[in-house]
């Protein structure tokens, strides 16, 4: 049974791991990576060709269209399946560990904590999914060109082929939501709805209170299990009756041991806790860094397409010049010929192509970005004046 456990815990790190992180660079090559691509787009191959040699077409076809409505249209699955995850945690919790509260570390009173900071993580989740994200249409759409100016750049004055309305700058035509949404971040199949303008702020508190509530989680389990260790002196039997060193080394496999089989359910709820803790962090992190610098995921990979296109036309005219002085070079009219530590010490061009300047105008210090996503502009009353002016 404890072997099971344990087994069961490595493999559910390991196919977490490989899920969110299997892309990165550091695990390039390694059966990480092969982990990450089975789970995102091999096995999903496997089940359709598997389909089409059992159904054939038609079967195919259906699983296609099941597919095309689930990722690409607006549904409530993911919804639903963290409300259930939800819920199914905060059973086994109450269930496995409410009956040890209160105890040695931990007062009646977190029996009652608990249900509000998972009721208020509900209200978070329920603010991010129905709040307009800032929907762009023909009424706002000049507000909304006022305040975030065009950097012509990465956005320029252009039309919403699908809107057929202008398309202010930082905004995108979201295909699920089928609608522009300003500031566009990101569509979040688990909030059924855009990440935009309007719900930026609850989409930032909803991560950070699920890091504190499963962190909140993880550490009050680890409370009680240390509560029933002092109570029931379980060192104090290991040391005195079966002649274990009290130390850190005698202990640790003993106390492991009982802890798996006598409190199987809280460890495994621990150990999950702990890990979508670590993930949340790290989901809230990316996003704080975002917001601190006043740039949104799209406009990330925005960044990185304009960076990358910028330094092939610079290394490819580096390139041009240097075949223009070489060719230059073997004309009889040319310079003496350049000495050869001077020609070794000289930096090269290709390594000067390199470097492409990113200047984001919206960037315009840490307090007003952080007051833009917390105060958005569609909220405040001088947009609301010049809306009703406009119209």
């Amino acid at each position: 049974m404890q072997w099971a456990l344990v087994c069961h815990g490595i493999i559910t790190l390991l196919v977490v791991i490989s899920f969110l992180c299997g892309q990165w660079p550091i695990f390039q090559g390694t059966f990480i990576e092969h982990i990450h691509n089975f789970i995102t787009f091999g096995a999903y191959d496997y089940f359709l060709r598997f389909v089409g040699w059992v159904c054939g077409d038609r079967g195919m076809n259906a699983v296609l269209s099941v597919e095309f409505h689930c990722c690409n249209r607006s549904n409530p699955i993911l919804q639903i399946f963290y409300l259930a995850i939800l819920s199914t945690t905060y059973y086994f919790i109450v269930t496995s560990s409410f009956v040890y509260i209160p105890n040695y570390y931990l007062g009646e009173i977190h029996r009652y904590t608990s249900i509000l900071a998972v009721g208020f993580g509900v209200v978070l989740f329920l603010l991010t999914s129905f709040t307009d994200p800032g929907t762009v249409t023909a009424k706002n759409v000049s507000q909304y060109i006022s305040v975030y100016p065009y950097d012509n750049v990465i956005y320029s004055d252009k039309e919403c082929s699908t809107c057929k309305i202008p398309k202010p700058a930082r905004s995108k035509h979201c295909s699920v939501c089928d609608r522009c949404v300003a500031r566009f971040d990101h569509h979040c199949g688990w909030m059924n709805n855009c990440i935009g303008e309007r719900n930026t702020r609850y989409f930032m508190a909803f991560l950070y209170w699920h890091f504190f509530l499963c962190l909140y989680g993880a550490v009050a389990i680890i409370f009680i299990l240390a509560s029933r260790l002092k109570e029931m002196k379980i060192i104090y039997v290991l040391t005195v009756y079966y002649g274990v060193e009290n130390s850190f080394r005698g202990l640790a496999p003993h106390l492991a041991q009982w802890l798996v089989g006598s409190y199987n359910t809280q460890i495994l709820l621990m150990v999950f806790l702990a890990i979508v803790s670590l993930l949340m962090a790290a989901f809230f992190g990316y996003h704080t860094k975002l917001c601190l610098s006043n740039t949104t995921t799209n406009e990330t990979y925005k960044w990185q397409d304009y960076i990358s296109l910028q330094r092939k036309i610079n290394e490819a005219k580096a390139s041009a010049m240097a075949l223009r002085e070489s060719i230059s070079g073997l004309s009889p009219e040319s310079k003496p010929p350049e000495s050869k530590w001077k020609s070794y010490f000289r930096r090269s061009p290709l390594r000067d192509a390199g470097v492409v300047s990113k200047i984001n105008i919206y960037d315009k210090g840490i307090v007003h970005n952080l007051c833009e996503v917390i105060f958005p502009f569609s909220t405040r009353s001088s947009f609301m004046r010049a809306k009703e002016k406009s119209s």
